[in-house]
């Protein structure tokens, strides 16, 4: 379950000297799971989390490769630009929650990344102002921090620029950026946060500096695989290991879904949307212009699978269960299927070892 996630975050401590560059370990859900109170004149404001007092309260520093390891994952990068701090976290979290960024006042970043759907909707496609339909499955926002590409085609190559693509989408946020931010910068409790902040009125910038610091903190680790790799062995069950072999084997997973993010960024064709000799959907191609990327689209990470069906680009398939069939059978034959993808020739038993394995990649504590 989504409320057994590890989740950190990094914040810059400029001491005295300048010297200390540690991370804080903030424990279980308190940074990016609960949402901003909404009073009766519709005025967002930074809560507490789910107390008074609780929300970003200092917890203790530990040193940030100890911090990490612990959980599997290496140091969160971040660009000089835009390093994190609390502050700008805490604006951030409150913008991914705010409505009125969207031209009808009715969606937020967190209704298509909701905390608790795995950050993403459980929606075959996503829904937008209006009541629009996209003609994507809205991805989980888990572990972005560590990726290169963003959207499912890749079109974005920083959390800053992704941020803010919404916003120009008219099956989304159906509006341009400048016109959230004059929205924004109309509203005094924005105008007072964002100075804070930044020292600055809103922009565009800084907006999307704000969000991506934010969505650096939706972090997965600490799962029982993690720890099982640490060496507490008894950390998965029979089955599991079992899976985790069949994974790196036979099932033929580990090509693509590889490191400790399970991801290899990249994109590939795996034959989804392929109907009638042609796709719905052209994916990466329609960044690239590259024949060999037509029905390419970026690899997912595992990490908390479960929380986040249906599955695919298209939300095609409603279950692992469904996948994993799926890619036993070869995917969807193409004239641009990737060339890893082939029929598996699993067992009934090794598919249900294989699932036990992707159970053992949601986080824990």
């Amino acid at each position: 379950m989504i409320q057994r996630t590890r989740l950190i975050f990094v914040t810059i401590l400029a001491g005295l000297c300048g010297a200390l560059t540690p991370i804080v370990l903030l424990g279980t859900r308190p940074l990016s799971f609960g949402r901003p109170t909404l009073f009766s004149d519709n005025r967002s404001v930074i809560p507490a989390f789910a107390s008074a007092g609780h929300w970003l309260a200092p917890p203790a520093v530990l040193q940030a490769a100890d911090a990490l390891r612990r959980l599997g994952l290496p140091e969160v990068p971040a660009p000089a630009a835009n390093p994190l701090t609390q502050e700008k976290i805490r604006l951030g979290r409150q913008l991914f929650f705010e409505k009125r960024l969207s031209e009808d006042g009715t969606i937020s970043c967190a209704v298509c990344h909701d905390p608790q759907k795995g950050f993403a909707d459980g929606r075959t496609t996503s829904v937008g102002v209006r009541g629009s339909k996209g003609r994507r499955h809205s991805p989980s926002l888990f572990n972005a921090a560590f990726q290169s590409y963003f959207f499912w085609d890749g079109r974005a190559t920083s959390l800053e620029a992704q941020s803010t693509e919404p916003l120009r989408n008219p099956a989304e946020m159906g509006d341009t950026v400048e016109k959230a931010v004059a929205r924004l910068s109309r509203l005094p409790e924005y105008q007072r946060q964002f100075r804070d902040v930044f020292g600055a009125p809103p922009t565009t910038e800084n907006l999307a500096q704000a969000l991506a610091s934010f969505e650096r903190t939706i972090l997965s680790g600490g799962s029982p695989y993690d720890r099982y790799v640490a060496g507490e062995h008894n950390a998965l069950t029979t089955g599991a290991v079992e899976g985790m072999e069949l994974f790196n084997g036979k099932a033929h997973c580990n090509p693509c879904h590889q490191g400790f993010n399970f991801s290899d960024g990249l994109f590939h064709n795996l034959g989804v949307g392929w109907s009638s000799n042609s796709f719905q959907d052209l994916g990466r191609f329609e960044v690239t212009g590259v024949f060999k990327d037509k029905g390419a689209f970026k690899t997912p990470t595992l990490r908390e699978i479960f929380e986040s069906a249906p599955y695919m680009q298209d939300g095609s398939l409603a279950s692992l269960e469904a996948v994993i069939e799926f890619y036993d059978q070869g995917g969807n034959p193409n004239p641009h299927l990737d060339r890893l993808i082939k029929p598996l020739h699993l067992t009934r038993e090794e598919k249900a070892a294989l699932l036990e394995f992707l159970k053992s990649l949601n986080g824990s504590h």
